[in-house]
């Protein structure tokens, strides 16, 4: 799942009226902060633009749909977090926090986009295959549940635990799996 902006084209324009209404200059048409939630979901870039004065008001909208997120229920930043970053506003770091942030989730992006690499090759045509995929499956299940979800969109059903006959083999996998990672990082 892409989050990082299409670098080879350009931003959607919204145009935000003064009766709250957003406008999509690419398509024509109104939409919802859902539907901008949904662009940022799918790595599209956008800039929101205030239909009268053309200044860029992204920030603020990015910030409204964080605001409309963790208010129905799909929170993402603990309350400890929350203390932290007001705490930094007026600081004299404030002005390194957010290259930090941002340099931490794009670690943090990365760091699961290699994970799931070396999980998908890590047992390609061998004894333990057919295991690795279900594992694989398990995992991306847990992960997509930490994701925010996407109105209309399902959650992925609940695969079969592993039978407990698998475990010594799991095991073996997982010491396997540490090994590359260690490779990968090293």
């Amino acid at each position: 799942m892409a989050v990082t902006p299409n670098p080879g084209r350009a931003p959607v324009i919204i145009k935000k009226y003064a009766n709250r209404r957003l406008y999509n200059t690419e398509s024509s048409s109104y939409i919802t902060l859902d539907h901008l939630a949904k662009l940022t979901r799918e790595g599209r870039d956008f800039k929101v633009l205030d239909a009268k004065s053309d200044e860029d008001i992204t920030h603020g909208v990015l910030t409204q749909i964080i605001m409309d997120e963790e208010s129905r229920g799909e929170t993402l930043l603990p309350p400890a977090f929350l203390r932290q970053l007001i705490a930094m506003y007026g600081d004299s770091m404030q002005a390194l926090v957010p290259q930090y942030l941002e340099a931490s989730m794009t670690a943090f992006r990365r760091n699961q986009a290699q994970f799931n690499d070396a999980m998908k090759g890590a047992f390609e045509g061998g004894p333990f295959a057919e295991i690795a995929k279900r594992n694989l499956a398990m995992f991306e299940a847990a992960t997509t549940a930490f994701q925010p979800k996407v109105k209309g969109e399902s959650a992925p059903a609940p695969t079969a635990a592993p039978q407990t006959d698998d475990v010594t083999a799991l095991k073996a996998q997982l010491a396997e799996m540490q090994a590359r990672l260690d490779k990968l990082t090293g």
